[in-house]
């Protein structure tokens, strides 16, 4: 017994295509953060501070709300997974998967490989934004995809593989390529 009628090819295979990167020096900044917080929590149980309540209630709080602020956007570009399917791009940061972007292939005018990407190119990891280069999302130095966008705009990822990226999208991008709508 069939599943499919005669003379019809079923197909296995994927039309997802994914990708990541990841920074494990970002690892230690996390820990420096939980380090400040552990700080800000070590002052609140065991003070000796004799000046009054105020600054030791400043410190704790500030210590607390700096190191978690180092913590957590730390954590959150950790690392950067890239889904390429038949309709849209999406690119989603950290292990909750925020900040989260999607791309409309209708909306990609092409795509580049990218084989030295620096984080100091665009002032750090991170999601970041440049007047005069666009958008990007780097979390390690090394391979990426610059995409231009049919508004002008370009928008880069960190990823590794990113020519094999480079050629799926491509692909998607040819005239044809997708199947067309009823």
């Amino acid at each position: 017994m069939r599943d499919h009628p005669h003379g019809e090819q079923t197909s296995h295979h994927t039309d997802v295509w994914t990708g990541r990167a990841s920074n494990r020096v970002q690892w230690l900044l996390a820990l420096g953060g939980a380090a400040i917080v552990a700080l800000g929590v070590e002052l609140a149980v065991d003070s000796a501070w004799t000046s009054g309540v105020a600054p030791l209630v400043m410190s704790v709080v500030g210590c607390i709300a700096a190191g978690l602020l180092v913590l957590f956007l730390t954590l959150g570009f950790v690392h950067v997974a890239l889904k390429v399917d038949m309709e849209c791009l999406e690119v989603r940061c950290g292990h909750i998967g925020v900040p989260r972007r999607r791309i409309p292939l209708a909306h990609v005018a092409g795509a580049e490989f990218a084989p030295h990407v620096n984080p100091r190119q665009w002032g750090g990891w991170g999601y970041r934004w440049r007047p005069e280069k666009g958008t990007a999302v780097v979390v390690r130095r090394g391979e990426g995809v610059v995409l231009q966008l049919w508004d002008g705009h370009t928008f880069t990822i960190t990823v590794d593989d990113a020519e094999s990226a480079v050629r799926v999208i491509r692909d998607r991008l040819r005239p044809g390529a997708t199947a067309p709508r009823a």
